[in-house]
């Protein structure tokens, strides 16, 4: 006994046979159970065949952005670096790079309040919450008539409260967040705006309207905080005596009415257009395929796990 434990060369001998005997049983309890795994795998490659053919195409459409520069070359930018910090304690906005002005309008983008505006402005919850298909002959959507009826424009999904039958606006932002990418690129300093949806003409129509509204957003908001700006630095020009001050609150007045004029004949305001979305004509999803493939190794899979429990409570 003890030349065999002290022996490590029989000891490995041991321990390589043993496991050839433990692979060679598994394998013979695994082709001993072949049919169990075999109906299992093809129950699951049927289901997975029917659930993927039921499944509508979708569509993704994309632009491709740039920040819009701001012009910071100017008085402004003079501004900006002689009088920032008078401007600040006055609570004036002296502009900022593009860059933040585009990473401001992309949360923006993807925030609660913005997805909100954007459904009640364009009622598009129908759209978002209830399309079944796209009919690509004649262009025409359908709608699950469990959620929704068309020609009565009225909410009939059977849900447990505190929902109601009309989807309410938390419910669509996680609807619309799912099928919304916003990608900024690192590299380039880019931005894709993509929608996924049942229709290409829906798809690129909304990315259309998020590309215009974030930008009317951003310039409103610019212009608005410019008009209270002014409003304050008038005030300030009235109070005060010495010509010093009062000249710089006359320039900061002058940069603030730059900013308003600006705002109001850009349309592009934080965001130009590179690449404008289309109609794609091919689908992004489903992967039917890859359904059907992963399916049928996870059949197979749990079937030679049944297999080897039904073997292993056999042994008890």
């Amino acid at each position: 006994m003890e030349n065999s434990i002290n022996n490590p060369k029989q000891v490995r001998e041991q321990f390589i046979a043993n496991d050839e005997i433990d692979l060679r049983e598994l394998f013979t309890v695994i082709w001993q159970g072949k049919w169990i795994i075999i109906v299992i795998t093809a129950l699951f490659a049927v289901a997975s065949v029917a659930y993927a053919i039921t499944q509508p195409d979708i569509y993704k459409s994309e632009a491709l952005l740039a920040p819009a520069q701001q012009d910071d070359t100017g008085g402004l930018g003079a501004l900006t670096g002689q009088f920032g910090g008078l401007a600040s304690l006055a609570g004036v906005n002296l502009g900022g790079s593009s860059s933040n002005k585009a990473q401001l309008a992309i949360e923006i983008l993807k925030s609660r309040q913005f997805t909100k505006d954007f459904i009640q402005k364009h009622n598009i919850l129908p759209d978002l919450m209830a399309v079944k298909a796209w009919n690509s002959e004649i262009n025409i959507t359908t709608y699950d008539e469990e959620l929704y009826i068309v020609e009565q424009n009225k909410w009939v999904r059977e849900v447990d409260a505190p929902f109601k039958p009309k989807p309410s606006m938390q419910e669509a932002y996680i609807e619309f967040s799912e099928i919304l990418t916003v990608k900024p690129e690192e590299e380039t300093g880019m931005v894709i705006i993509a929608i996924e949806h049942k229709s290409p003409y829906i798809a690129q129509q909304w990315v259309n309207w998020l590309i215009e509204d974030i930008n009317q957003t951003m310039k409103q908001r610019d212009v608005l905080e410019a008009n209270k700006s002014t409003e304050f630095l008038t005030k300030q020009i009235q109070l005060t005596k010495i010509s010093d001050i009062r000249a710089v609150l006359y320039n900061l007045v002058e940069e603030q009415t730059k900013t308003i004029m600006f705002a109001n004949v850009r349309d592009e305001y934080v965001f130009k257009t590179v690449d404008p979305a289309i109609v794609p004509e091919k689908k992004s999803g489903p992967k039917r395929a890859l359904i059907c493939i992963l399916s049928v190794f996870f059949g197979a899979f749990l079937g030679v796990v049944l297999v080897l429990i039904k073997r292993a409570v056999q042994k008890d």
